[in-house]
C-alpha cells in the first residue's frame, strides 16, 4: 500500500461522484483543495483516520484502497463492442481489471518485470489512411510475422513488444479491449469468437496500444472491419495491412478480372489461407485497390460467412495465456500468493486453477 496508489483511488472516487477538490477538502475537513491535491498525488500521505472516513464518507471497503490487484483509477480501457449495456459492461471491467491487476502486482515479484521503454508508431490523428497501412506492412516485415502474420502476432506482441496478451470468456457483444496502466500495456481477446475475427481485433487493438499517448481511443467503440471515427479507421487500416500485408498477397492474382462466383471462391480460400475474414479480405483489396469499391460491395454477405463455409464447432484458446498462467503458478510456488486467493483472482475454483496450469504447460506444486 502506497501513498500514491491510495492517492489515486480517492481522486478516482471523487471524479466517479462528480465532486471538485474544493467539495472534497470540505469533506475530509481541510482547510484549502490544495490538501486534496497533494493527497490524490501521493505527496502527501494519508493518515489512519482520514482513510476511515474515507470509507465512510464513499461508501466503500476497506480493500477498495488497499487491494494492489484492483486498477481503479489506474486503468484506461478501450473496448471493441457490439450493443453491450453500459452497466453489463462496466461490471466486466471490474472483472478484467482484477486479471490485469493481478498479474501487474505479481509479475515483478517472480522476477518478469515489464519493458523500460515502451514502442509506438509515428502516427497521429492527421495521419491518412496509406500511413496507417504502411505501418502496418513494417510491422508485420520488421517483427519477421512470415507468410501468415496472425499465426505468430499473439507471440511477438508478447515476446517483442512486453504486451500482455488474455483470451478470455468475455460477455456476449464484447470482442475484446486494450488497457493501458503507467507500468504495463494488455489486450483482451474474446477467445470464443470465430479465428479470423480474434486475429483482426487483435491486430486493432494493438494499433491503440502503439498509439495510446498520440490518439487515446475512446472507451467503447463498435466492433467492425471498417468505419467508426477517424482513429477506428486507422486502426482498421493498420489491422489489415498487418494480417494481409502485400507480400501475403502476391500469390493471390486477378482479383478484378473473377467473375463473381470465382472472386467469392478466391476470397474465402485466401481468408482461410491467412487467417482472417472473408469480409475483412474484401475490404483490404479495395483499400490496395485490387477490387472496386462497387464490385466489393455487390458480393453477397451470406456467401462470405464463415469464409463460406458451414458454421463448426472449433476449440478456442486457452484460457488466458502461457505467460500469464506462469507468473501465476511461480507466485504461488513463491509464496506471494495463496492457491486460493489466486484461483479467486482468476474466477476458477481451486481444480480449475490446476486446470489453467496443466492446460499451459506449466510446472507447478498445487497442493488440493
Amino acid at each position: 500500500m502506497t501513498n500514491q496508489l491510495i492517492g489515486t483511488r480517492i481522486k478516482a472516487l471523487r471524479q466517479a461522484q462528480g465532486l471538485s477538490q474544493n467539495e472534497l477538502a470540505r469533506l475530509f475537513g481541510f482547510k484549502d483543495r490544495q490538501t486534496v491535491s497533494a493527497m490524490e498525488t501521493g505527496v502527501r500521505r494519508i493518515t489512519a483516520s482520514e482513510l476511515l472516513l474515507a470509507v465512510e464518507r464513499f461508501g466503500v471497503p476497506l480493500d477498495y484502497f488497499t487491494d494492489p490487484f484492483r486498477l481503479d483509477g489506474e486503468g484506461l480501457f478501450s473496448w471493441r463492442q457490439t450493443g453491450v449495456a453500459p452497466d453489463r459492461l462496466s461490471e466486466y471491467e471490474r472483472t478484467a481489471g482484477r486479471w490485469i491487476g493481478a498479474y501487474r502486482t505479481l509479475a515483478p515479484q517472480v522476477g518478469r518485470r515489464a519493458p523500460l521503454m515502451r514502442r509506438a508508431l509515428g502516427l497521429n490523428r492527421l495521419s491518412r489512411f496509406e500511413d496507417a497501412m504502411d505501418a502496418g506492412e513494417r510491422f508485420a516485415s520488421e517483427l519477421e510475422l512470415g507468410p501468415v502474420p496472425a499465426l505468430r502476432l499473439a507471440a511477438a506482441m508478447e515476446e517483442e513488444l512486453g504486451i500482455l496478451m488474455l483470451m478470455v470468456d468475455a460477455h456476449e457483444g464484447i470482442s475484446g479491449a486494450a488497457c493501458r496502466l503507467p507500468e504495463l500495456d494488455a489486450i483482451l481477446i474474446a477467445r470464443r469468437e470465430v479465428p479470423g475475427r480474434r486475429n483482426f481485433d487483435l491486430a486493432h487493438e494493438l494499433f491503440h496500444i502503439l498509439t495510446w499517448d498520440a490518439m487515446p481511443p475512446e472507451h467503447v467503440e463498435y466492433a467492425g472491419d471498417f468505419g467508426g471515427n477517424r482513429v477506428e479507421q486507422l486502426a482498421n487500416n493498420f489491422a489489415a495491412a498487418v494480417l494481409m500485408p502485400t507480400t501475403a498477397l502476391e500469390s493471390y492474382d486477378g482479383w478484378a478480372q473473377l467473375d463473381m462466383e470465382g472472386l467469392i471462391a478466391q476470397l474465402n480460400r485466401a481468408a482461410d489461407e491467412l487467417c482472417v475474414t472473408s469480409s475483412a479480405l474484401r475490404w483490404r483489396l479495395v483499400a490496395l485497390r485490387r477490387l472496386t469499391r462497387s464490385k466489393a460491395r455487390a458480393i453477397p454477405e451470406a456467401a462470405l460467412r464463415n469464409n463460406g463455409r458451414e458454421p463448426r464447432a472449433e476449440n478456442p484458446p486457452e484460457l488466458f495465456s502461457k505467460p500469464f498462467a506462469e507468473v501465476l503458478a511461480a507466485a504461488v510456488d513463491e509464496g506471494h500468493v495463496s492457491v486460493r486467493r489466486a484461483a479467486a483472482l482468476v474466477g476458477l475454483p481451486i481444480e480449475g486453477l490446476e486446470e489453467l496450469l496443466t492446460v499451459h504447460r506449466v510446472e507447478h506444486v498445487i497442493d488440493l
